[in-house]
Protein backbone atom coordinates (compact mmCIF):
# COMPACT_ATOMS: atom_id res chain seq x y z
CA UNK A 1 0.00 0.00 0.00
CA UNK A 2 0.92 3.57 -0.40
CA UNK A 3 0.64 5.90 1.79
CA UNK A 4 -1.43 8.90 0.61
CA UNK A 5 -2.15 12.44 2.06
CA UNK A 6 -5.69 12.91 2.00
CA UNK A 7 -7.82 15.95 3.39
CA UNK A 8 -11.94 15.26 5.03
CA UNK A 9 -13.24 18.83 4.54
CA UNK A 10 -16.46 19.38 6.88
CA UNK A 11 -18.79 20.67 9.18
CA UNK A 12 -18.18 19.25 12.90
CA UNK A 13 -17.78 22.35 13.79
CA UNK A 14 -20.38 24.31 12.15
CA UNK A 15 -22.59 21.78 13.37
CA UNK A 16 -21.46 20.20 16.55
CA UNK A 17 -23.70 17.21 16.72
CA UNK A 18 -22.30 13.83 17.95
CA UNK A 19 -23.37 12.32 14.99
CA UNK A 20 -21.70 14.78 13.05
CA UNK A 21 -18.59 14.09 15.23
CA UNK A 22 -18.48 10.79 14.72
CA UNK A 23 -19.13 10.73 11.38
CA UNK A 24 -15.61 12.59 9.97
CA UNK A 25 -13.58 11.46 13.31
CA UNK A 26 -14.55 7.64 12.12
CA UNK A 27 -13.24 8.53 8.49
CA UNK A 28 -10.27 10.96 9.60
CA UNK A 29 -9.38 8.77 11.93
CA UNK A 30 -9.68 5.00 9.82
CA UNK A 31 -7.64 6.86 7.30
CA UNK A 32 -5.04 6.51 9.86
CA UNK A 33 -5.32 3.41 10.91
CA UNK A 34 -4.51 2.86 7.18
CA UNK A 35 -1.22 3.60 7.69
CA UNK A 36 -1.93 7.13 5.61
CA UNK A 37 -1.43 11.11 5.93
CA UNK A 38 -4.88 12.38 7.09
CA UNK A 39 -6.33 15.62 8.64
CA UNK A 40 -9.92 16.79 9.34
CA UNK A 41 -10.36 20.66 7.71
CA UNK A 42 -13.36 22.84 8.45
CA UNK A 43 -13.15 25.97 5.96
CA UNK A 44 -16.87 26.22 5.03
CA UNK A 45 -18.17 30.02 5.19
CA UNK A 46 -21.48 29.20 7.17
CA UNK A 47 -21.67 30.78 10.14
CA UNK A 48 -20.94 28.20 12.99
CA UNK A 49 -24.14 27.01 15.33
CA UNK A 50 -23.57 27.54 19.30
CA UNK A 51 -25.74 24.89 21.11
CA UNK A 52 -25.29 27.29 24.39
CA UNK A 53 -26.68 30.12 22.84
CA UNK A 54 -29.13 28.65 20.28
CA UNK A 55 -28.07 30.56 17.38
CA UNK A 56 -25.99 30.94 14.88
CA UNK A 57 -23.29 33.02 15.60
CA UNK A 58 -20.45 35.15 13.53
CA UNK A 59 -17.77 34.02 16.00
CA UNK A 60 -15.73 30.90 16.70
CA UNK A 61 -16.23 31.14 20.56
CA UNK A 62 -17.96 27.54 20.91
CA UNK A 63 -16.79 26.13 17.66
CA UNK A 64 -12.86 26.68 18.35
CA UNK A 65 -12.88 24.41 21.68
CA UNK A 66 -15.17 22.09 20.71
CA UNK A 67 -13.12 20.61 17.84
CA UNK A 68 -10.02 20.67 19.31
CA UNK A 69 -11.54 19.01 22.06
CA UNK A 70 -13.35 16.31 19.71
CA UNK A 71 -10.31 15.48 17.58
CA UNK A 72 -8.31 15.60 20.67
CA UNK A 73 -10.31 12.65 21.71
CA UNK A 74 -9.85 10.70 18.46
CA UNK A 75 -6.28 11.08 18.33
CA UNK A 76 -6.31 13.27 16.02
CA UNK A 77 -4.69 16.72 17.61
CA UNK A 78 -2.27 17.64 15.64
CA UNK A 79 -4.67 16.59 12.64
CA UNK A 80 -6.49 19.33 12.18
CA UNK A 81 -7.64 23.26 10.71
CA UNK A 82 -9.97 25.64 11.31
CA UNK A 83 -10.25 28.38 8.82
CA UNK A 84 -12.57 31.15 10.15
CA UNK A 85 -13.81 32.01 6.83
CA UNK A 86 -17.26 33.71 7.48
CA UNK A 87 -15.54 36.61 8.88
CA UNK A 88 -11.05 37.26 8.98
CA UNK A 89 -10.32 33.90 7.23
CA UNK A 90 -7.63 33.49 9.72
CA UNK A 91 -6.20 29.62 10.72
CA UNK A 92 -6.50 27.90 13.73
CA UNK A 93 -4.82 24.48 14.43
CA UNK A 94 -2.72 24.01 11.86
CA UNK A 95 -0.77 27.08 10.67
CA UNK A 96 -2.10 29.37 7.35
CA UNK A 97 0.74 27.78 5.85
CA UNK A 98 0.95 24.46 6.59
CA UNK A 99 -2.82 24.13 6.03
CA UNK A 100 -2.85 25.43 2.37
CA UNK A 101 0.42 23.76 1.87
CA UNK A 102 -1.77 20.11 2.67
CA UNK A 103 -4.53 21.77 0.60
CA UNK A 104 -2.81 21.66 -2.50
CA UNK A 105 -0.72 18.87 -2.18
CA UNK A 106 -3.23 16.42 -1.14
CA UNK A 107 -3.85 13.27 -3.41
CA UNK A 108 -6.92 13.56 -2.57
CA UNK A 109 -9.56 15.75 -0.31
CA UNK A 110 -12.88 14.24 0.72
CA UNK A 111 -15.78 17.17 0.94
CA UNK A 112 -18.11 15.64 3.35
CA UNK A 113 -21.58 15.40 1.77
CA UNK A 114 -20.23 18.83 -0.46
CA UNK A 115 -21.17 21.17 2.29
CA UNK A 116 -17.64 22.92 1.68
CA UNK A 117 -18.20 25.52 -1.14
CA UNK A 118 -13.99 26.00 -1.99
CA UNK A 119 -14.64 28.49 -5.35
CA UNK A 120 -14.44 31.63 -3.12
CA UNK A 121 -12.07 30.64 -0.95
CA UNK A 122 -8.89 31.65 -2.52
CA UNK A 123 -7.92 28.20 -1.46
CA UNK A 124 -5.82 25.92 -4.32
CA UNK A 125 -7.04 22.02 -3.42
CA UNK A 126 -5.76 19.20 -4.50
CA UNK A 127 -8.23 16.05 -6.28
CA UNK A 128 -11.59 17.25 -5.01
CA UNK A 129 -13.68 13.82 -4.02
CA UNK A 130 -17.74 14.65 -3.28
CA UNK A 131 -17.92 11.99 -0.19
CA UNK A 132 -21.80 11.73 -0.74
CA UNK A 133 -22.59 10.43 2.95
CA UNK A 134 -26.82 11.70 2.26
CA UNK A 135 -27.35 10.94 -1.14
CA UNK A 136 -30.26 12.00 -3.62
CA UNK A 137 -31.36 15.19 -2.89
CA UNK A 138 -28.15 16.39 -5.15
CA UNK A 139 -28.32 13.85 -7.52
CA UNK A 140 -31.84 14.36 -8.50
CA UNK A 141 -31.59 18.38 -8.21
CA UNK A 142 -28.42 17.79 -10.48
CA UNK A 143 -30.64 15.76 -13.49
CA UNK A 144 -33.33 18.62 -12.58
CA UNK A 145 -31.02 21.02 -13.71
CA UNK A 146 -30.57 23.37 -10.64
CA UNK A 147 -28.22 25.52 -11.48
CA UNK A 148 -26.84 25.94 -7.41
CA UNK A 149 -26.21 22.09 -7.39
CA UNK A 150 -24.79 21.65 -10.77
CA UNK A 151 -22.63 24.37 -9.92
CA UNK A 152 -21.44 22.65 -6.46
CA UNK A 153 -20.99 19.00 -8.55
CA UNK A 154 -18.97 20.09 -11.11
CA UNK A 155 -16.04 21.78 -9.10
CA UNK A 156 -15.42 18.03 -8.12
CA UNK A 157 -13.18 15.56 -10.06
CA UNK A 158 -14.97 12.31 -8.97
CA UNK A 159 -17.68 10.77 -6.43
CA UNK A 160 -18.42 8.52 -3.79
CA UNK A 161 -22.03 7.98 -2.30
CA UNK A 162 -23.20 5.97 0.71
CA UNK A 163 -26.39 5.70 -1.93
CA UNK A 164 -25.17 1.63 -2.49
CA UNK A 165 -28.25 1.19 -4.99
CA UNK A 166 -27.96 4.09 -6.84
CA UNK A 167 -27.31 2.96 -10.74
CA UNK A 168 -29.03 -0.61 -10.21
CA UNK A 169 -31.92 -1.26 -12.25
CA UNK A 170 -34.29 -1.27 -9.51
CA UNK A 171 -33.04 2.29 -8.46
CA UNK A 172 -34.44 5.16 -10.26
CA UNK A 173 -31.56 7.57 -8.86
CA UNK A 174 -29.33 9.01 -11.57
CA UNK A 175 -25.83 8.85 -10.41
CA UNK A 176 -23.96 11.81 -10.24
CA UNK A 177 -20.96 12.00 -13.42
CA UNK A 178 -17.66 10.73 -12.24
CA UNK A 179 -19.11 7.86 -9.91
CA UNK A 180 -16.53 5.89 -8.79
CA UNK A 181 -17.52 4.35 -5.41
CA UNK A 182 -20.35 3.02 -3.75
CA UNK A 183 -19.41 2.78 -0.19
CA UNK A 184 -21.41 3.09 3.50
CA UNK A 185 -19.89 4.52 6.95
CA UNK A 186 -16.75 2.89 8.19
CA UNK A 187 -16.76 2.58 11.66
CA UNK A 188 -13.91 2.52 14.52
CA UNK A 189 -15.36 -0.69 15.68
CA UNK A 190 -12.95 -1.25 19.17
CA UNK A 191 -14.41 2.30 20.26
CA UNK A 192 -18.34 0.64 20.25
CA UNK A 193 -17.44 -2.56 21.48
CA UNK A 194 -19.24 -3.13 24.44
CA UNK A 195 -20.85 -5.50 27.54
CA UNK A 196 -24.17 -6.28 27.52
CA UNK A 197 -27.06 -3.00 27.67
CA UNK A 198 -28.13 -1.65 30.44
CA UNK A 199 -31.54 -0.41 29.30
CA UNK A 200 -34.33 -2.13 28.27
CA UNK A 201 -35.53 0.32 25.85
CA UNK A 202 -34.52 0.30 21.70
CA UNK A 203 -34.13 3.35 21.21
CA UNK A 204 -32.89 6.11 18.14
CA UNK A 205 -31.74 9.72 18.27
CA UNK A 206 -32.71 12.16 15.70
CA UNK A 207 -35.11 14.87 14.73
CA UNK A 208 -39.23 14.49 14.80
CA UNK A 209 -39.17 17.06 12.13
CA UNK A 210 -36.85 19.06 9.88
CA UNK A 211 -38.03 21.50 7.14
CA UNK A 212 -36.62 21.95 3.65
CA UNK A 213 -34.68 19.31 0.98
CA UNK A 214 -38.23 18.35 -0.64
CA UNK A 215 -37.85 17.57 -4.15
CA UNK A 216 -39.80 16.78 -7.05
CA UNK A 217 -38.74 14.05 -9.54
CA UNK A 218 -40.66 12.81 -12.14
CA UNK A 219 -43.85 14.23 -10.88
CA UNK A 220 -43.80 12.72 -7.53
CA UNK A 221 -42.62 15.04 -4.29
CA UNK A 222 -40.16 13.21 -2.13
CA UNK A 223 -39.73 14.15 1.66
CA UNK A 224 -37.34 14.74 4.13
CA UNK A 225 -38.50 15.10 7.21
CA UNK A 226 -38.80 11.66 9.02
CA UNK A 227 -42.04 12.80 11.36
CA UNK A 228 -44.23 11.09 7.93
CA UNK A 229 -42.41 7.86 8.54
CA UNK A 230 -42.83 7.77 12.24
CA UNK A 231 -46.45 8.58 11.83
CA UNK A 232 -47.11 4.81 9.62
CA UNK A 233 -46.19 3.19 12.26
CA UNK A 234 -47.98 5.64 15.05
CA UNK A 235 -49.60 2.77 17.75
CA UNK A 236 -46.41 0.60 17.39
CA UNK A 237 -45.65 0.91 21.33
CA UNK A 238 -49.40 -0.11 22.04
CA UNK A 239 -48.57 -3.60 19.82
CA UNK A 240 -45.69 -5.24 21.91
CA UNK A 241 -44.27 -5.37 25.21
CA UNK A 242 -41.13 -3.53 24.64
CA UNK A 243 -40.35 -0.23 25.79
CA UNK A 244 -39.13 2.60 22.68
CA UNK A 245 -37.43 5.69 23.40
CA UNK A 246 -37.23 8.59 20.86
CA UNK A 247 -34.37 10.73 21.92
CA UNK A 248 -34.66 14.15 20.47
CA UNK A 249 -34.54 17.80 21.57
CA UNK A 250 -37.47 18.01 23.55
CA UNK A 251 -37.54 21.96 23.01
CA UNK A 252 -40.84 23.68 21.74
CA UNK A 253 -40.05 23.87 17.58
CA UNK A 254 -38.80 27.30 16.75
CA UNK A 255 -37.88 29.23 13.56
CA UNK A 256 -34.14 31.00 14.81
CA UNK A 257 -32.67 33.93 12.62
CA UNK A 258 -29.17 34.42 13.35
CA UNK A 259 -29.07 37.78 11.75
CA UNK A 260 -27.51 37.64 8.22
CA UNK A 261 -31.34 36.74 7.04
CA UNK A 262 -30.38 32.72 7.25
CA UNK A 263 -33.79 31.25 8.76
CA UNK A 264 -32.59 28.29 10.76
CA UNK A 265 -35.24 25.27 11.35
CA UNK A 266 -34.26 24.57 14.82
CA UNK A 267 -34.46 21.04 15.92
CA UNK A 268 -37.93 21.04 18.13
CA UNK A 269 -40.90 19.38 18.74
CA UNK A 270 -44.45 21.00 18.66
CA UNK A 271 -46.47 20.00 21.78
CA UNK A 272 -49.23 18.54 20.35
CA UNK A 273 -46.45 16.58 18.36
CA UNK A 274 -45.14 14.99 21.75
CA UNK A 275 -48.65 14.51 23.09
CA UNK A 276 -49.63 12.41 20.61
CA UNK A 277 -46.53 10.37 21.45
CA UNK A 278 -46.78 9.73 24.43
CA UNK A 279 -50.23 9.10 24.06
CA UNK A 280 -49.61 6.03 21.94
CA UNK A 281 -46.56 4.73 23.97
CA UNK A 282 -43.33 6.38 22.87
CA UNK A 283 -40.95 7.21 25.47
CA UNK A 284 -39.50 10.59 24.91
CA UNK A 285 -35.82 11.84 25.90
CA UNK A 286 -33.75 15.18 25.49
CA UNK A 287 -31.16 14.78 23.64
CA UNK A 288 -29.45 17.76 24.48
CA UNK A 289 -27.10 16.00 27.10
CA UNK A 290 -26.13 13.40 24.74
CA UNK A 291 -25.78 14.88 21.33
CA UNK A 292 -23.43 17.62 21.98
CA UNK A 293 -20.50 15.60 22.96
CA UNK A 294 -19.42 11.95 20.89
CA UNK A 295 -18.28 10.23 24.35
CA UNK A 296 -22.45 10.55 26.00
CA UNK A 297 -23.87 9.72 22.45
CA UNK A 298 -21.75 6.54 22.41
CA UNK A 299 -22.86 6.06 26.24
CA UNK A 300 -26.75 6.13 24.98
CA UNK A 301 -26.06 3.97 22.13
CA UNK A 302 -24.00 1.55 23.93
CA UNK A 303 -27.18 1.55 27.10
CA UNK A 304 -29.55 0.52 25.07
CA UNK A 305 -31.07 -2.46 24.24
CA UNK A 306 -30.92 -1.96 20.07
CA UNK A 307 -32.32 0.18 17.56
CA UNK A 308 -35.81 1.00 16.56
CA UNK A 309 -36.16 3.55 13.61
CA UNK A 310 -37.57 5.39 9.97
CA UNK A 311 -35.27 6.15 6.95
CA UNK A 312 -36.54 9.19 5.21
CA UNK A 313 -39.44 9.08 2.67
CA UNK A 314 -37.09 9.69 -0.66
CA UNK A 315 -34.80 6.67 0.46
CA UNK A 316 -37.25 4.39 0.66
CA UNK A 317 -39.48 5.19 -2.13
CA UNK A 318 -36.31 5.36 -4.13
CA UNK A 319 -34.49 2.80 -2.82
CA UNK A 320 -31.34 4.11 -2.43
CA UNK A 321 -29.89 1.51 -0.23
CA UNK A 322 -28.21 4.42 2.04
CA UNK A 323 -27.90 2.91 5.48
CA UNK A 324 -27.89 5.13 8.59
CA UNK A 325 -24.40 6.23 10.07
CA UNK A 326 -25.82 5.84 13.62
CA UNK A 327 -27.32 2.35 12.67
CA UNK A 328 -24.36 1.11 11.88
CA UNK A 329 -22.73 2.30 15.60
CA UNK A 330 -25.53 0.62 17.14
CA UNK A 331 -24.87 -2.57 14.86
CA UNK A 332 -20.81 -2.41 16.14
CA UNK A 333 -22.02 -1.79 19.92
CA UNK A 334 -24.02 -5.17 19.63
CA UNK A 335 -27.26 -3.99 19.36
CA UNK A 336 -30.00 -5.52 16.72
CA UNK A 337 -31.40 -2.81 14.66
CA UNK A 338 -34.98 -3.16 12.96
CA UNK A 339 -35.15 -0.01 10.65
CA UNK A 340 -37.34 0.71 7.67
CA UNK A 341 -36.38 -0.71 4.03
CA UNK A 342 -34.07 1.25 1.61
CA UNK A 343 -33.21 -1.46 -0.21
CA UNK A 344 -29.78 -2.13 1.93
CA UNK A 345 -30.68 -5.24 1.81
CA UNK A 346 -28.81 -6.04 -1.67
CA UNK A 347 -25.78 -5.45 0.27
CA UNK A 348 -26.48 -5.80 3.65
CA UNK A 349 -27.47 -8.99 5.32
CA UNK A 350 -30.75 -9.14 7.20
CA UNK A 351 -32.91 -11.55 8.92
CA UNK A 352 -30.18 -11.81 12.03
CA UNK A 353 -29.27 -8.84 14.48
CA UNK A 354 -30.50 -6.43 11.35
CA UNK A 355 -33.75 -6.30 10.05
CA UNK A 356 -35.76 -3.85 7.34
CA UNK A 357 -39.44 -3.42 7.34
CA UNK A 358 -41.74 -2.03 5.01
CA UNK A 359 -45.04 -2.95 7.31
CA UNK A 360 -46.47 -2.67 10.90
CA UNK A 361 -46.74 -6.54 10.82
CA UNK A 362 -42.52 -7.12 9.65
CA UNK A 363 -41.74 -4.91 12.81
CA UNK A 364 -43.83 -6.95 15.04
CA UNK A 365 -42.29 -10.04 13.53
CA UNK A 366 -38.45 -8.58 13.84
CA UNK A 367 -39.49 -7.55 17.39
CA UNK A 368 -40.53 -11.22 18.52
CA UNK A 369 -37.19 -12.60 17.10
CA UNK A 370 -34.82 -10.42 18.92
CA UNK A 371 -36.73 -11.16 22.13
CA UNK A 372 -36.71 -15.33 21.75
CA UNK A 373 -33.13 -14.68 21.41
CA UNK A 374 -31.37 -11.46 22.45
CA UNK A 375 -28.05 -12.60 23.02
CA UNK A 376 -27.51 -14.65 19.37
CA UNK A 377 -29.18 -11.34 17.55
CA UNK A 378 -25.94 -8.98 19.88
CA UNK A 379 -23.69 -11.21 18.51
CA UNK A 380 -25.05 -11.38 14.61
CA UNK A 381 -25.24 -7.10 14.96
CA UNK A 382 -21.56 -6.68 16.25
CA UNK A 383 -20.87 -9.69 13.13
CA UNK A 384 -22.21 -8.11 10.74
CA UNK A 385 -20.31 -4.37 11.82
CA UNK A 386 -17.07 -6.47 11.46
CA UNK A 387 -17.60 -7.57 8.45
CA UNK A 388 -19.19 -4.62 6.30
CA UNK A 389 -18.75 -1.34 8.42
CA UNK A 390 -15.05 -1.78 9.74
CA UNK A 391 -13.11 1.66 8.71
CA UNK A 392 -10.04 0.02 7.96
CA UNK A 393 -12.20 -2.73 5.02
CA UNK A 394 -14.37 0.03 4.40
CA UNK A 395 -11.91 2.81 3.39
CA UNK A 396 -9.27 0.57 1.45
CA UNK A 397 -12.64 -0.08 -0.63
CA UNK A 398 -13.07 3.49 -1.70
CA UNK A 399 -9.49 4.80 -2.26
CA UNK A 400 -9.09 1.51 -4.64
CA UNK A 401 -12.16 2.17 -6.30
CA UNK A 402 -10.65 5.97 -6.77
CA UNK A 403 -7.17 4.79 -7.82
CA UNK A 404 -5.45 5.65 -4.61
Amino acid sequence: MTARRIIVVGAVAGNPYAGMAWMHMQITAGLCRLGHDAYYFEVTSNWPYDPIRNTKVRDSDYALPYLARVTESFGLENRWAYRRSYVDGEWFGLSAQKAKQLLADADAVFNVAGATRFRDKQLTVGHLVYFGTDPVYHELMFIDGNEEIRELIQEHHDFVTYGENIGNPDCPIPPLPRLRSKTRQPVLLDLWESGPPSKREFTTVGNWKQEGREVEYRGEFYHWSKDREFLKFIDLPKRIDQPIELAMNLADAKTIRHGAGEAVRALGITIDARHMLESNGWKLADSHGLTTDPWPYRDYVRASRGEFTVARDLHVRLRSGWFSERSACYLAAGRPVITQDTGFGSVLPTGEGLFAFNTMDEILAAFECINSDYERHSRAARAIAQEYFRAEIVLAKVLKDLGL
